[in-house]
């Protein structure tokens, strides 16, 4: 009886008590909309991860990711245009697939975004301490990092983790303004890095080409795991589907913003790749047995020691530019990723916090988690839990691991928002969707095996933590959840408990 208990979506659009708004975008503004959200982290930081796992072919898992996350974004947009609401991927699967799944999904998203959020704090703490190197105030090598990747306590990533709580828990309002200009930030960014490196490519840093191979499921190397971990990289192209409802025109606006933001920061990375690679190389570092040896473990930090190889750098863009000889632009690189990435951590931190609050309304996890401050007005006690939790992440474990875990519930809450897309074009063909996949019986299959494909080509490690987090999930739903569910006790479900600010700081959609 567990997946029987779905929540009608005229139940949860009514009881959101959403507000209509006005249809202004088109899709030239959605894809700016998309590039904005999507550029972050992932380039930023991953670029020394995925050329570990798979060298100069890390270029092709760039693409790779983005195909999949594109045919993973037109299934999500059909979603989020017919329920405009909070909650993310566990709301549509409640509508759709049921209670028991829904929770799932839900718990598997404190993967996309609290270890996600996790992970942007570490990648944000290399750039910082690549910053604070240069400026002669370097802290201890123990303060660096974490124990898995050569250090005690990456105390520049617990901080930042710690401060942004704070700010959510005392409020921030949106603010485009602020939004556009991180966005120019790191597009600039970007762009001067491009002309500078490019340029300078040698074809003997190409090669060899595929020095890992394809790879192997769960073994996490190759040019399939790269890609596993690069679609971390892509995440965030939610910023667009979630606007279907002030979108002019969405089925032909949507699909428009979210292919083009997509095509736009794909040929970002294929470019930044190319002059990262072509520059000053990007080869792996191999055992004794010549295998490549797994990003974020003590024994790539042993290889690394004193090492200038790109695949060793904490802060890999500002550290090519430094090699080639440009220390002052690689500063300014490393500047532009510290004032930007902040912003991400406040986005992913704030979707997971409210996905929490929106369980916990649905009586799946206990009340106190939907407390609402009575002077700020936000979530404090969800968000103080939660931000604790990803401090600790961020100091004691490297980013490639929490890139990967996060990826993990991110593909599985992909494959059930495409699965539960189908089942509704079946159930209720006749509802009105103002955005409709294009092929749905081939682009939803085709999402499904895509973000299987990667999910099974994580390593192990990750793959075990994953199912891991899931078992203990499935027992807090079976002895708490499933007998405290408002719509297992016949109440009204989402929205009937207390209500915060619906809107987030910067935009929808967490970052990457």
């Amino acid at each position: 009886m567990l997946f029987w208990r779905v929540k009608p979506l005229d139940k949860i659009l009514e009881t959101a008590e959403k507000k209509s708004l006005k249809r202004q975008l088109g899709a030239f503004q959605l894809t700016m909309l998309g590039i904005g959200a999507i550029i972050g982290t992932g380039i930023f930081v991953l670029t020394a991860e995925a050329g570990q796992k798979a060298g100069p072919a890390m270029m092709i898992a760039f693409v790779i990711a983005a195909i999949v996350c594109g045919l993973a974004a037109l299934a999500y947009s059909e979603l989020a245009s017919m329920v405009p609401v909070a909650g993310s991927a566990y709301t549509y699967t409640y509508g759709v697939l049921g209670e028991a799944i829904a929770w799932i999904v839900g718990w598997a998203l404190v993967l996309e975004y609290a270890v996600a959020a996790g992970a942007v704090s570490v990648g944000w703490s290399g750039y910082m301490n690549g910053l604070l190197t240069s400026a002669g105030l370097e802290l201890p090598d123990a303060l660096k990092s974490g124990p898995m990747d050569g250090g005690s306590f990456n105390l520049l990533a617990f901080c930042i983790a710690l401060v942004v709580t704070g700010l959510l828990v005392i409020g921030t309002s949106k603010s485009a303004k602020v939004n556009a200009v991180l966005v120019l930030v790191k597009i600039v960014a970007l762009t001067a890095f491009i002309f500078i490196t490019v340029p300078a490519a040698q074809d003997a840093n190409f090669q060899p080409f595929f020095p890992t191979g394809w790879g192997s499921p769960m073994g996490g190397v190759g040019v399939l795991g790269a890609a596993a971990s690069i679609f971390f990289a892509y995440v965030g192209f939610d910023a667009v589907s979630t606007a279907a409802e002030e979108t002019k025109n969405p089925n032909r606006n949507i699909p428009i913003g979210l292919i083009g933001s997509l095509a736009v920061c794909t040929v970002f990375y294929m470019l930044v790749s190319y002059g990262a690679v072509g520059a000053i190389g990007a080869q792996p570092m191999f055992n004794a047995d010549g295998v490549a040896i797994h990003p974020g473990t003590p024994e790539l930090a042993a290889a690394c020691k004193g090492s200038e190889a790109l695949v060793c750098s904490r802060e890999p863009l500002a550290h090519v530019l430094k090699v080639m000889g440009f220390a002052g632009l690689g500063n300014l690189i490393g500047l532009a990723a510290a004032v930007a990435l902040p912003s991400v951590i406040l986005m992913m931190l704030y979707g997971q916090t409210r996905i929490f609050f929106t369980m916990s309304r649905d009586g799946l996890l206990p009340p106190i988690l939907s407390k609402v401050h009575p002077k700020f007005h936000t979530p404090h006690v969800v968000t103080l839990i939660t931000g604790g939790f990803v401090a600790l992440f961020a100091a004691l474990f490297p980013v490639g691991i929490l890139a990967d875990i996060s990826n993990s519930g991110t593909l599985f809450a992909f494959m059930a928002v495409s699965l539960a897309v189908l089942i509704l074009r079946k159930r209720d063909p006749n509802r009105p969707r103002p955005f409709r996949t294009p092929m749905v019986w081939l682009i939803c299959p085709l999402a499904i095996a895509g973000c299987l494909l990667l999910f099974l080509n994580l390593s192990f490690y990750t793959l075990a933590l994953f199912f891991g987090w899931a078992i203990v999930g499935l027992l807090v739903y079976r002895f708490y959840g499933y007998r405290h569910s408002d719509l297992g006790r016949g109440g009204a479900g989402s929205g009937s408990g207390p209500r915060i600010d619906p809107e987030p700081p910067f935009h929808e959609g967490p970052q990457a």
